[in-house]
Parts: structure tokens; sequence; C-alpha cells
């Protein structure tokens, strides 16, 4: 076989692989085309500027740079500097366990600050109908204050549980390998 055709089917597997990652992610809630800016740099061998990447996905400057911004929150790209070139250069995070544990943990938070913020803005109403009204509104009021002092239980677990993966106390109990992988890599 000619090296163009093992070239060709090179490209081809990393198309599948591509694509793969595409879906995977959008299990997560990210698009299928943030997902293909991510496989790209990720299979890359060098850093991307915003044009290579454009040129490589198929898509508008304006959605490449607009996905770059939402994988750089979420740190599963890195801006880098190229030397003798102005552009910003990209390279992918390729440490998916990095990526699973950036993405969560602030997911967590973000659910934890929204619940907290409207907790804040509903309890005092809640409180003041419970202590002054009778009947119906107080029972009400009394119920929904007792429901958000039980979720406030599952966001307290969940916030030990985003501290536990920030701070890798979570390998602990769940090690990234099996015992049975450490002593193969022992050997």
């Amino acid at each position: 076989m000619s090296e163009d055709k093992y070239l060709q089917e090179l490209e081809e597997a990393r198309d599948v692989m591509i694509s793969a990652l595409a879906q995977t992610m959008v299990i997560y809630g990210v698009t299928p085309s943030v997902g293909r800016i991510y496989g790209v740099l990720y299979f890359s061998e060098k850093p991307l500027n915003l044009d290579d990447i454009k040129d490589e996905v198929a898509m508008s400057k304006a959605s490449v740079s607009n996905g770059l911004r939402e994988l750089l929150e979420t740190e599963m790209v890195i801006k880098v500097w190229k030397k003798g070139d102005r552009k910003d250069h990209y390279i992918a995070e390729k440490d998916f366990m990095k990526n699973f544990l950036n993405f969560f943990i602030k997911k967590l938070r973000q659910e934890r600050s929204l619940i907290m913020k409207a907790n804040e803005q509903a309890r005092p109403v809640l409180e003041e109908v419970a202590a002054e009204a009778e009947g119906e509104p107080k029972k009400i009021a009394e119920r929904d204050l007792k429901s958000m002092n039980h979720s406030m239980e599952y966001f307290d677990w969940t916030m030990r549980l985003a501290n536990a993966l920030e701070s890798n106390e979570i390998f602990e109990y769940i090690p990234k390998t099996t015992q049975e992988e450490n002593d193969k890599n022992d050997k």
C-alpha cells in the first residue's frame, strides 16, 4: 500500500475518533461543533490558531471563536504562545480525567450558586408567610420551607463531592486505576 493510502486511512480513522468525541461531549451538554473543535485539537500534533481550526472543522470564524471560548472556560483547551506568531494558538488538554473533574466541579458549583441565590430571595417570603399567615398559605409556606431545607442537604453533599474531586481526595475511595493495573505497571 502506498504512503498516500496509509495517510488517507489515518485521516479517516481520526475523523471517526473526532466524531466520537463530539458525540460523547453532547452527553455532557456540549454542542457537537464544540466537540469537533476539541477533537481536532486533541489529535493535532502542534498548536493551531483560529484560522487553522476553522479550516479543519469547516465552521465560521465566529463559531470557532465561541467554541474555543467555551472550551477555554472548562479548561479543555489551553491558549499557548507560539514564537514568531502574533495569533493565539490552542492545544487540547488531553487528560480526560482532568477534563471530567474540571467540567463536573464547575457544573456542581454553578448549580449550587443558582439555587442559593433563589433561596436567598424566596426564604424570607416563605418565613414571613409561615410566621404570620393562617390556614392554607401557612401550610404551603411551611411545606415549601421544609422542602428547601431538605434540598440543602443535597447541595451540601454536592459541595463535599466537588471539594473531594478538586482536592483529589475522591481517588482515595475510587482509585484512578484498579489494583490489578497498578500491579501490571509496577512490573
